[in-house]
């Protein structure tokens, strides 16, 4: 499958995406997290694309090839959010299926539930809805553990000199320690640390943990929302970060909602299971298509 990379303009920046799959197929916008980029979903664009859906893929604001502001205020999911729904506008369309992964889903999440006319099905890959983790926290505090490196990132500066050492040696290596064997390959990392190094990218990239800061001030009440969007719930249950139940609590505030635990699989599930994960959105993607809803 050829890809087509686009520099598109939306929301007030300039955003680098990858295309795939016929234009006048279905719009299906995948949302990476950190601390990856479009590459992260190469599992899934060709299965995709090959099916007739219309796959985009952008590094989203702060990291690769995209713009990053450096202020933390420009991280709020209330700005994200607003990126994504002028991704939808970019491409002349009203509704988008979107897949989000980590971060990508937390947005996915804030986008289904504050502008549901823009989405037609939501995918949340291993990550809970934004409002659902503050309520683990009080009722689980392992999770605050698990947790840890959000708060080691609210450093300013330190985070940064941290991770860049050697190129970004040992953030490589964290990928390979907290997956299963082989889903990132040696030239998949150099493919990361690549885009790590672009000016200004780490900063940008740890931004969107320092915006939670601003979240935090505001109170959670206002991000608090049923989903009415169909939705589907990916989680690998051997994630290292962030507990299964935190998959179940997220289910809890969604109206049409399936919840699929991959047992032998991390929070990197589309890397390690991608036939499983590709699957799974394909049969929801077209019972959606021929209106079959489930019993």
């Amino acid at each position: 499958m050829r890809y087509e990379h686009r520099m598109v303009e939306a929301n007030g920046h300039t955003f680098h995406m990858v295309c795939a799959g016929p234009r006048n197929g279905d719009l299906v916008l995948m949302l990476h997290g950190f601390p990856e980029f479009w590459y992260g979903f190469r599992h899934q664009i060709n299965q995709l694309a090959e099916a007739g859906y219309y796959v985009v893929v952008p590094d989203q604001r702060g990291y690769n090839k995209s713009d990053k502001p450096q202020k933390i205020e420009s991280y709020t999911l209330d700005q994200l959010r607003d990126d994504c729904e002028a991704f939808i506008d970019v491409f002349d369309r009203e509704q988008a299926a979107v897949i989000g992964h980590d971060w990508g889903g937390a947005v996915a999440w804030h986008l289904a539930a504050t502008r549901p006319e823009r989405v037609k099905r939501l995918f949340a890959i291993n990550i809970p809805h934004p409002a659902d983790m503050p309520k683990i926290f009080m009722k689980k505090p392992t999770q605050i553990i698990r947790s840890a490196y959000m708060m080691f990132f609210q450093l300013p500066k330190v985070p940064e000199k941290l991770l860049a050492t050697n190129h970004f040696k040992y953030m490589a290596k964290g990928l390979s320690l907290t997956s299963k064997e082989g889903a990132f390959a040696n030239d998949d990392l150099k493919r990361y640390q690549s885009a790590w190094l672009k000016p200004g990218a780490i900063t940008g990239m740890l931004n969107w943990y320092r915006a939670l800061r601003i979240q935090m001030r505001r109170g959670f009440d206002e991000i608090d929302l049923h989903v009415n969007v169909p939705t589907t719930i990916l989680w690998g249950m051997q994630d290292p970060f962030l507990s299964k139940r935190l998959a179940r609590e997220s289910a809890k505030r969604c109206k049409e909602v399936d919840v699929v635990f991959v047992a032998d699989a991390t929070h990197w599930v589309h890397h390690e299971e991608p036939e499983i994960i590709n699957y799974l959105i394909l049969k929801k993607l077209k019972n959606e298509k021929q209106g079959i809803k489930p019993i």
